[in-house]
């Protein structure tokens, strides 16, 4: 008898425990007022409104991108969210993050790569980076300095994601940019 009670009792701390790991689907969090990316393989939440970001449609994203949002101002985009599905084979999050760097721009100052968790999966990468804007295509100014932040790994039916954060200086809080990766879920 007693021995049933201790498996039983072990068996519930387990399920218990199950619920609250780095996979679990629940745990993304999404900021009041904000809006979300979906995607069939990862939904990403950014802050909208006059200061926020826009949805961009279909027509005007990038063809690799499966979803992104903007943010503008006078005119100039300050920062941009993407999201990209199955962009590379790969078996795992570092081989993914190893083909998401090397889609950072040349000239690009990789600033490091840890773990990162993410909801809905075990293992997810980050990647923190650098650069100056060139100015080019109603980028911020040139020489304006841009960090960046790449979330990479595999969704549930084991296809790469990235989702890229890219903001100039001064334009993205440290608490927004936490928000936009606490929202990331993958499916």
């Amino acid at each position: 008898m007693r021995t049933r009670l201790l498996i039983a009792g072990l068996l519930a701390a387990a399920a218990a425990l199950t619920g609250c790991g780095r996979g679990d689907a629940d745990s993304a969090s999404v900021p009041d007022g904000w809006k979300t990316l979906n995607t069939k393989g990862v939904s990403v939440s950014y802050p909208a409104g006059p200061d926020g970001y826009v949805e961009q449609s279909a027509a005007e994203r990038g063809k690799y991108n499966a979803a992104a949002a903007v943010r503008e101002e006078s005119g100039r985009t300050v920062s941009v969210i993407t999201v990209q599905l199955d962009f590379t084979r790969a078996d795992s999050a570092e081989q993914a993050a190893i083909a998401a760097e090397a889609g950072i721009r040349m000239g690009a100052k990789v600033e490091g790569e840890k773990d990162v968790e993410l909801a809905g999966t075990d293992r997810a990468r980050r990647i923190d980076f650098s650069f100056d804007s060139t100015g080019e295509d109603g980028d911020p100014s040139k020489g304006t300095p841009v960090r960046g932040v790449i979330l990479t790994g595999l969704d549930s039916a084991g296809r790469t994601f990235a989702v890229r954060i890219d903001a100039a200086r001064g334009v993205l809080s440290a608490a927004d940019l936490r928000g936009i990766i606490d929202s990331v879920r993958v499916r």
